[in-house]
């Protein structure tokens, strides 16, 4: 399993993600699931992978060929177009490789999270799924999650606002969504790739990896856990009345 998450404000682009493809007793498996696409000061794409390693290595693999010959995402005029075409190298794939997967009881499963900047226009950010179609995120919901969601949905949902998160707060927003999800499900694991992007920079300025000992990680889960029990404890008391 994954977690993989993009956020959207009207200052920029959050995009994070663990790095652990398969989990057990004596199997833990770490592969990058962030891609980047860059022509400074032309374009910028972010994707975040989910699903099955080796069709998300095939998707890359043709949407990079592409890219050296100056086609796909090199051409795309704007996001949805550039969502399409890594449908178009999903759908590829599916028609190649679907048939043989599940004859063998496997799922054709991928899933993408595209966000990124062509020119002048307004950052954004996409969902792909496995059938090739794709999804907007949108000012009412900010957010965009694959995988392992669950666990670090709330803190998105209480804290990320499209017009009022500032793109460092939102990062903070997102090391927490992952943390928590680490913490709750073990199928979900370091590194945290993490990468900031303000609108107009049209190239990557900001991105860093946190491995499980990075001291600034920890001290955000410690300072999160500590900020939780006091902010609980100081809630009033819970009044239980008696009888009818």
């Amino acid at each position: 399993m994954t977690y993989c998450l993009g956020i959207m404000t009207r200052e920029g682009l959050v995009m994070a993600s663990d790095s652990r493809t398969n989990a057990g007793y004596d199997a833990v498996n770490v592969h990058r699931k962030m891609h980047t696409f860059v022509k400074p000061g032309e374009r910028v794409f972010f994707l975040l992978t989910s699903g099955s390693l080796s069709i998300s290595q095939s998707v890359i693999s043709l949407l990079q060929k592409d890219w050296d010959a100056g086609e796909g995402l090199m051409k795309a005029d704007t996001l949805y177009d550039a969502a399409r075409s890594i449908g178009e190298k999903i759908r590829f794939v599916s028609d190649l490789d679907r048939e043989a997967l599940e004859k063998d009881d496997f799922k054709f499963n991928i899933n993408v999270i595209l966000g990124g900047q062509i020119g002048q226009q307004t950052p954004y950010l996409y969902q792909i799924y496995p059938q090739g179609n794709p999804l907007a995120a949108s000012e009412e919901t900010p957010y965009l999650q694959v995988g392992e969601a669950k666990y670090g949905r709330p803190i998105l949902d209480r804290g990320v606002h499209y017009e009022h998160t500032t793109v460092d707060t939102a990062a903070k927003y997102a090391l927490i969504s992952l943390d928590s999800t680490m913490r709750s499900n073990l199928t979900v694991g370091p590194p945290i790739d993490l990468l900031v992007y303000k609108k107009d920079e049209l190239d990557i300025l900001r991105q860093r990896r946190f491995t499980e000992k990075d001291p600034d990680l920890r001290a955000i889960r410690t300072q999160w856990e500590q900020t939780l029990r006091k902010g609980v404890a100081e809630i009033p008391p819970i009044t239980f009345w008696t009888g009818q």
